[in-house]
């Protein structure tokens, strides 16, 4: 089976082409904003590198949130139009076990692990992993000093490009928590793994967190 899957929910742009159990091509390109300029760039690079072409593909598989609200929309929008163009069923997969599953089993042994993402609003979205990478409780928005309750729960590792904002909360030298060294952001080729072993998804709905901030005026 043949799959493409890419991901512009985060701070990077990316896509793999998985293959029977490898990868065969991947890009990442770290970037703030612009995903919608690059995205079928990178794509075409991955088939190109590969030797690959859209008629050959089995399924697509993207992220579904949460994330920036622009670069879903262009994860989403593309893989709609991918899979309507090519009669290609697609598969969804969460920012957070995207992000969850690049951790190693070594970093991950005997720890809890906490994902947090930046919502670029001074809080956060987290969910929290078992070691097996078992989800503990549903995604939610916290702040940074809230978070603090998971290190009652154990030991503990952090990953995400919000790490960095839960330093202060748990301390540098904590010998309870532990940051991990895997990318903060999702990945491609993790997320192509993913969809191997999954059946597709029959929606593809975004995953927001958050109520929109435009609200009808009153009367």
């Amino acid at each position: 089976m043949k799959i493409l899957a890419f991901d512009t929910a985060a701070r990077a742009c990316s896509a793999a082409l998985f293959e029977d159990g490898r990868i065969l091509a991947s890009r990442l390109r770290e970037m703030e904003r612009g995903q919608a300029e690059v995205l079928l760039d990178v794509v075409q690079e991955v088939l190109a590198e590969a030797g690959a072409s859209f008629a050959g593909l089995d399924r697509l598989a993207t992220t579904l949130g949460p994330g920036s609200f622009t670069g879903l929309r262009v994860g989403l929008a593309a893989a709609r139009g991918l899979a309507l163009a090519g009669d290609l069923p697609v598969v969804g997969v969460t920012t957070f076990e995207a992000v969850a599953h690049g951790v190693t089993a070594v970093e991950r042994e005997g720890r809890l692990l906490l994902v947090a993402l930046d919502t670029k609003r001074g809080d956060l979205y987290v969910q929290a992993f078992d070691s097996t990478l078992t989800p503990l409780a549903e995604g939610e928005v916290l702040a940074p000093a809230a978070c603090a309750r998971f290190e009652g729960e154990g030991p503990l590792l952090i990953v995400g490009d919000g790490a960095s904002l839960l330093r202060e909360v748990f301390g540098q030298n904590s010998r309870a928590v532990r940051w991990s060294e895997a990318p903060g952001h999702p990945e491609a080729a993790v997320i192509a793994r993913l969809a191997a072993a999954r059946e597709p998804s029959p929606a593809l709905r975004p995953i927001y967190l958050r109520p929109p901030e435009a609200r009808l005026p009153d009367g």
